[in-house]
């Protein structure tokens, strides 16, 4: 089991925080920090100063950490067009000496594209957009290098790109995929993703979606054993009872309610609870959604306390 940090800047967050808690991160061990790709906050927080481009934040961290590794949970497809994404997250990519990780969805949030002068088709459609994005994207980092690439769909159309620049990884960075979908994204992740994740789910919920994209990957003859499955779940720890109750007060919310819903409680209760994920979902992955960024020691605790429990 690995556990991971996931950030939601949009709530409220400068680049310094976001350096801070990165650094935190890969000095207490982790394998990894993520963001969350938004331009408007999504709850009731005053959101200040202001949401952060995922792309420009994680090429800026690249260059400012070393080991770590850096990915979003998720880019809107509805964000960017496929050619500049897939510069980008190359660019990132070498910055970064390999280690990026692409998060990429279809798009949910129809307030943050209105606020911001960005298109929000109905469903259907963003859904397409985002299977040609997939398309293309692992198109152009597979095109050999002197070759060109080019692509003819519904909603894109590419013409004699150099697929210029590579990403270090080869053949490309993880590709990760999630959404709740029954037929469209279990049929997705068979054909593209490395890694498959629930947000914010249940576990009953999760353990039916994993198995729709195993079932996915086995009506294409890929074994289901190629993907990682993981979850996103709000995190809450404490030395005790009082601890844990003083970080749900912190972030808004009430530490029994965390304990049902996300990973909180003592560390020995999380151990407990991510035991349980591990027997009832088959998820191997954890992201911990950290919403009180000041909170250091909260990292470092569960690093200290947790992570050496997990084996």
């Amino acid at each position: 089991m690995e556990l991971r940090i996931f950030t939601e800047p949009q709530e409220g967050a400068s680049h310094d925080d976001l350096l801070r808690v990165a650094r935190c991160a890969e000095d207490a061990g982790y394998g990894a920090f993520f963001r969350s790709d938004h331009y408007l906050k999504t709850g009731p927080v005053p959101g200040l100063p202001g949401p952060s481009d995922a792309w420009i934040t994680l090429g800026a961290l690249a260059r400012e950490t070393s080991r770590i590794r850096l990915g979003t949970l998720m880019s809107a497809a509805t964000f960017r067009y496929p050619g500049p994404l897939a510069i980008a997250v190359a660019q990132v990519d070498q910055m970064s000496a390999g280690r990026v990780e692409l998060g990429l969805g279809a798009a949910w949030f129809g307030a943050e594209h209105e606020a911001n002068a960005i298109p929000f088709p109905e469903r259907g459609e963003r859904f397409e957009r985002f299977a040609e994005q997939l398309e293309i994207i692992t198109g152009l980092w597979a095109t050999p290098v002197g070759e060109t690439y080019s692509y003819v769909g519904k909603h894109y159309r590419i013409t004699d790109s150099t697929a210029l620049p590579k990403p270090v990884q080869r053949p490309r960075p993880p590709i990760i995929i999630g959404g709740k979908g029954h037929r469209k994204t279990p049929a997705l992740a068979a054909r593209y993703a490395d890694e498959f994740n629930t947000s914010l789910l249940d576990m009953d919920t999760t353990a039916a979606q994993v198995e729709r994209v195993a079932a996915a990957c086995r009506a294409i003859g890929r074994d289901p054993a190629g993907i990682k499955f993981s979850t996103a779940q709000t995190v809450c720890v404490g030395v005790d009872d009082a601890e844990v109750k003083r970080r749900a007060t912190a972030i808004g919310r009430e530490a029994d309610d965390l304990r049902a819903k996300g990973i909180a409680g003592t560390p020995g209760e999380v151990v407990d609870r991510i035991g349980q994920w591990v027997e009832r979902t088959g998820v191997r992955r954890i992201y911990l959604q950290l919403l009180d960024l000041g909170d250091l020691d909260h990292v470092e605790l569960i690093a200290a306390e947790v992570v050496p429990q997990l084996g």
